[in-house]
């Protein structure tokens, strides 16, 4: 528990505030104009804090300061510290990904259009940002068949020939620049077509398209004319998805929150130039007893740190209490101002109730599906409690598994599945120590005994507990039995049971007590018994591969004369990555401690 005392100690400046847990463990990340007021204030009486804040402050051991010059930048260090370290305690956006925006490299001679997740500062034309990379990829192959630009990454330029034209070129789908005899004129003619279809000014375009088509009928071209009303067609396909939702020509981002519990969901509309282009959602995680204006400024903070793109107006459902901060930031980084509006009357207002019956509809189906996997996992816990006789249904299952080669970097493996579900925070490795050689009854033993020895230590903070309901070992009878007789020695009732595999080490059915019992893969418990099986495998096969990677590191650099396992070590702690080693001068090699010319000499060598 955190000493209140040292409370006093905390600087009255701007800045970050890091909460941790006893096991030195980051749990919460916040910022403050002045952060000793700030701190103080989790520690007052318990009856003005949420339920969530009290449990908090329960588990905080320690708090580290880091002081900002101002709460600007104490917002920057706020989002790149949650980002890092995703603390238990805060909300968190779950998440995580680079959306798809469709590039127009205006600073090329001979422009390209082409799918990028980065958004940079690079002259070239970026619409976006798309939920769906595939929507995007379609609406690209649509305008390259409209329009034969070149999709090479050649250095292409007027009156200059590179190399021959790509198959592209020989089936219409590209006009070959690189045969240097393209006008930029006429090129750029093109590119400005397409960037007026891409930014929804397409109308005027398709009556000039119309016009030229009539023109070559009567001219009797009606290959032109074809082609024309080819392109006509397609420019349509492309903008038939486009809503006009405004008469305005700005960007804007419309967001609206839906919560149950402690999931919300944040619907996205992306508004460019008065179109809808593109919506998306998120879902945010703990966010029992919090306040909408709360949940709200987390997920704008966390969102656009990371889009690559932020919009002139993002529109809210409700005030933020830090938006002239946070509009501040937004604006420095997006190199434009950018409002944050609350809408209370109007069009937009509408707009938002809309978003917000989208972000509703979201959490509806995710809770849905949430509820259906657990009824899931239920019905197979269940058909396993009965297969295995056992009196309640087992709630924690433990399946162990053994690696190695030719009895080298053996080791173990302990997943856990609780409700149906892996626990990855109970996983555990094993090195198996008292076993040399291949001997998989012995080492299976070693690890099961070492998993039940720690877990009758009277510890209140034993990792190792709750037992589990059923013990699962990657064999058969053999195994089961090895297992079995190390269970037996302990004041347990545990059922073990053996995952037995075919020729071809697929899953074959369930031994237990002296029978195997058949699986068919399309069942509930099928599908189950397959996944902890291949979870297990994956899961110490992994450890394995670190160990093995280990080992050829330390006999690589081993093998160099003058180097030993010290040596090797500090290699290591300074260079990070064998490549960086193999990469360094002898100037940086003799810097390090109790380096000899000699051995730094040896080394550069060795990888030269």
């Amino acid at each position: 528990m955190y000493d209140k005392n040292k409370l006093r100690d905390l600087p009255q400046s701007p800045g970050v505030y890091l909460m941790k847990n006893l096991q030195g463990v980051i749990i919460y990340v916040g910022k403050a104009i002045n952060l000793r007021n700030r701190v103080r204030q989790y520690f007052h009486s318990a009856s003005n804090l949420t339920p969530k804040t009290v449990v908090l402050v329960s588990h905080i051991e320690t708090i580290e300061t880091i002081v900002t010059d101002s709460e600007m930048e104490a917002l920057i260090l706020e989002c790149l510290l949650i980002k890092n370290h995703r603390p238990q305690y805060n909300i968190l956006l779950k998440d995580d990904k680079n959306y798809p925006w469709i590039k127009v490299t205006l600073n090329e001679e001979y422009p390209r259009i082409m799918m990028t997740r980065e958004h940079k500062k690079d002259k070239s034309k970026y619409f976006g940002p798309f939920t769906s990379g595939f929507a995007v990829k379609n609406t690209i192959e649509a305008i390259l068949k409209i329009y034969p630009l070149r999709t090479c990454n050649r250095h292409v330029s007027y009156g200059k020939k590179i190399g021959r034209p790509c198959l592209n070129y020989h089936i219409g789908q590209c006009q070959a620049p690189c045969q240097g005899n393209v006008s930029t004129e006429k090129y750029a003619k093109e590119i400005d077509e397409v960037l007026d279809v891409l930014n929804g000014r397409h109308s005027d375009l398709i009556k000039k398209l119309r016009e030229k088509m009539q023109l070559a009928a009567v001219s009797q071209d009606y290959e032109e004319a074809a082609k024309l009303r080819d392109q006509i067609s397609g420019i349509e396909h492309i903008v038939e998805k486009q809503k006009i939702i405004s008469t305005s020509e700005q960007d804007q981002d419309f967001i609206a929150l839906a919560q149950e519990g402690d999931l919300g969901c944040v619907q996205v509309f992306h508004v460019r130039e008065g179109k809808l282009l593109g919506r998306d959602h998120f879902f945010m995680e703990g966010i029992t007893e919090v306040e909408i204006p709360e949940i709200m400024e987390n997920f704008v903070k966390q969102y656009y740190a990371s889009c690559g793109y932020i919009p002139s107006e993002i529109l809210l459902e409700e005030t933020m209490t830090d938006a002239e901060t946070i509009s501040r930031w937004l604006s420095q980084i997006g190199g434009k101002k950018v409002e944050i509006l609350t809408p209370q009357r109007g069009h937009k207002f509408k707009m938002l109730e809309m978003v917000g019956e989208n972000a509703d509809l979201a959490l509806k189906q995710r809770l849905l599906e949430r509820r259906q996997k657990e009824e899931q996992s239920k019905s197979r816990l269940h058909v396993l409690g009965d297969l295995l006789a056992l009196d309640t249904i087992p709630r924690r299952i433990e399946a162990f598994d053994i690696s190695n080669i030719s009895g080298t970097n053996n080791v173990g493996g302990m997943v856990v599945f609780t409700d149906g579900k892996v626990n990855r925070k109970a996983c555990r490795r094993f090195k198996i120590k008292s076993v040399e050689g291949q001997n998989d009854y012995a080492s299976m033993q070693e690890m099961v005994f070492r998993r039940l020895e720690r877990a009758m230590k009277s510890d209140e903070k034993n990792t190792f507990l709750p037992l589990p309901e059923v013990i699962m070992v990657d064999g058969g009878s053999g195994h089961v039995s090895a297992i079995e007789s190390i269970v037996s020695l302990y004041p347990v009732n545990i059922a073990v049971c053996g995952l037995v595999k075919d020729d071809r080490h697929r899953l074959r059915g369930l031994y237990f007590k002296g029978e195997e019992y058949p699986l068919k893969k399309a069942t509930p418990l099928g599908i189950f018994l397959y996944e902890i099986s291949e979870e297990v495998h994956r899961y110490t096969l992994g450890y394995h591969q670190i160990l093995r990677k280990k080992e050829m590191l330390a006999s690589s650099l081993e093998d160099i004369p003058g180097v030993g396992k010290k040596r090797r070590e500090v290699l290591m702690k300074h260079f990070g990555r064998l490549e960086n080693i193999k990469d360094a001068k002898i100037e940086d090699l003799m810097k390090l401690p109790g380096m000899s010319d000699k051995t730094a000499r040896a080394i550069y060598d060795h990888f030269n």
